[in-house]
């Protein structure tokens, strides 16, 4: 009995960690506070959620309870329209290195569409995430159809977290979930990120977008990342070879790294053209010194919001299309709102230890700023 009241009671305290991040979600400096400059125009929180509907919820799980086997992971939770909506919305998806997890994409392949959440978590904790969105999705009366095939991507969190002990339970994902909402999205150590390793500091989440001019339609691109890939030597920031100047602490581990990224825009794109968009994510990544190593899932999807009830099942839909020649700022949007999220996942980021004494440390703000400005690449309106 005092066994179960114990369990009941830490599950309680990290739930906690749900309120509370999202009550100081963006209140850290971001990339752009410390001087960092970036190409392309921001929307107004330079978050996924500029783009109209989309909602973000973390369920953030730290706990030193059993000193040998700390947990530090999580869940990370995106809807397109919302978590009171089952509308589909079209979407693409595309492997860079197809060494990690999403779940769901062969049905995104085939059918265009993506039905539900994204929903990102640890490598170990797939399964139970997956089921868990179809039961919070039952229980809420949003099933499009009497089946689903949600997708659910993973990235490695085991140097930190205590990933073999599958901390993460069905209650977290539904809270991640029913806590889901539009506004500025928590960074770094939140979430699915909890417990990642970005370029050998710590990462985790990262978000940024950009507003398109009135010209190019005025269309939004978000972008949302779970950030764990990458070498130290590798990192570059504004151009800036940071991994090489700033080598204190370099990790000594195995490439085993990932990157999930998950771009949403407003522009009435169909899938081949989604598919397009989630290609781009790739080079955000190489502006950031990423390889894209042999032991990395770098997986991306992008999905439209555009099109409301284009997967009514009857009658005819008529759709809005972007004609192709008129993409290319929503590239160029990708690959910039990209490269910025990855930076804030650092740059949001916390020092952590975790299991067997592991200690990441986060980029340190000053010194960043110290190298920027050694080549010129630091915007000297920053007082931060």
């Amino acid at each position: 009995m005092k066994t179960n009241c114990l369990s009941l009671i830490l599950r309680g305290f990290l739930l906690l960690l749900i309120l509370s991040q999202n009550a100081s979600a963006q209140t850290k400096p971001r990339a752009r506070d410390l001087g960092i400059p970036f190409e392309g125009t921001p929307g107004p929180l330079n978050a996924i959620t500029d783009v109209k509907g989309v909602e973000v919820g973390h369920t953030t799980l730290i706990s030193d309870a059993n000193q040998q086997k700390p947990v530090r992971t999580g869940v990370t939770a995106i809807l397109p329209r919302g978590k009171n909506s089952k509308d589909q919305v079209f979407a693409g998806w595309f492997s860079l290195n197809g060494n990690g997890e999403m779940t769901g994409t062969t049905w995104v392949e085939e059918s265009g569409f993506l039905e539900g959440p994204v929903t990102i978590t640890n490598t170990h904790s797939v399964g139970v995430v997956r089921d868990a969105v179809i039961a919070w999705r039952v229980k809420h009366g949003l099933m499009f159809q009497p089946w689903a095939l949600p997708v659910v991507a993973e990235t490695y969190d085991g140097w930190l977290n205590d990933i073999n002990g599958f901390h993460v339970k069905p209650e977290h994902v539904f809270a991640a979930l029913d806590n889901a909402k539009s506004g500025p999205v928590a960074e770094g150590n939140a979430g699915g990120g909890t417990g990642m390793i970005c370029h050998g500091f710590k990462g985790g989440i990262g978000t940024s977008s950009r507003k398109l001019d009135e010209k190019s339609g005025g269309y939004v691109v978000g972008v949302l990342a779970q950030c764990n890939h990458g070498g130290r030597q590798q990192l570059r920031i504004a151009g800036v070879p940071v991994g090489l100047e700033l080598t204190d602490e370099v990790l000594q581990r195995d490439d085993v790294g990932s990157i999930i990224v998950v771009v949403a825009t407003d522009a009435p794109l169909l899938p081949h053209q989604l598919k397009r968009l989630a290609r781009r994510v790739s080079m955000g990544l190489a502006r950031n010194g990423s390889t894209s190593g042999n032991g990395s899932g770098d997986i991306f999807i992008a999905f439209s919001t555009a099109n409301p009830e284009g997967a009514k099942p009857e009658g005819i839909a008529k759709l809005d299309m972007l004609p192709n020649d008129r993409m290319n700022p929503l590239f160029a949007a990708t690959i910039q709102a990209t490269e910025e999220a990855i930076i804030n996942a650092m740059i949001g980021a916390e020092t952590m230890a975790g299991v067997d004494n592991h200690k990441v440390m986060a980029i340190p703000h000053k010194p960043l700023k110290q190298v920027l400005k050694k080549y010129n690449r630091l915007l000297e309106r920053s007082n931060k």
